[in-house]
């Protein structure tokens, strides 16, 4: 048996409620009882709760990735300065034109192999992996270019 309730709603909702019953083919009230349903469901709240804890674990995860990046990233450059600062020696003042020729040629092709690399979609922060286990990376990373 069925009690019998009253309700108003908004013109504006009561149209929405009787366009998704046409569309669905179901009854007003239908509608209304299986949206209160779901309301009403402590099931809702849970599932709801668990797909937030899955997209907070992923995007966790995500973030554990790009900090992890970003780290080795920072490291890297950091030890290529104090390496470069440490031993490259200061240039007398009429040698210093002809290294920023050179400085500029190899900046050029430093940009060039970048831009190779950044349309394959390569990543150094991929390649770690192998050179750590002793191997060298076999996409022509180790470009002639790059060297002095």
């Amino acid at each position: 048996m069925r009690d019998r309730m009253n309700v108003y709603f908004p013109p504006e909702m009561l149209k929405q409620i009787a366009d998704l019953a046409d569309r669905k083919k179901l009854s007003r009230s239908a509608i209304v009882e299986a949206a209160v349903a779901s309301f009403l469901s402590p099931d809702g709240a849970d599932k709801r709760e668990a797909a937030f804890a899955r997209r907070l674990d992923r995007l966790s995860r995500q973030v554990q990735r790009m900090e992890r990046d970003l780290g080795v990233t920072a490291e890297t450059l950091a030890l290529f300065v104090r390496f470069w600062l440490t031993i490259t020696p200061p240039l007398p003042n009429d040698a210093q034109a002809t290294a920023q020729i050179k400085g500029r040629e190899r900046y050029e092709g430093f940009i060039e192999t970048l831009g190779r690399r950044l349309q394959k979609g390569q990543s150094f922060l991929k390649e770690i992996p192998d050179d750590v286990g002793g191997t060298m990376p076999a996409d022509g990373s180790d470009d002639p270019s790059m060297r002095s």
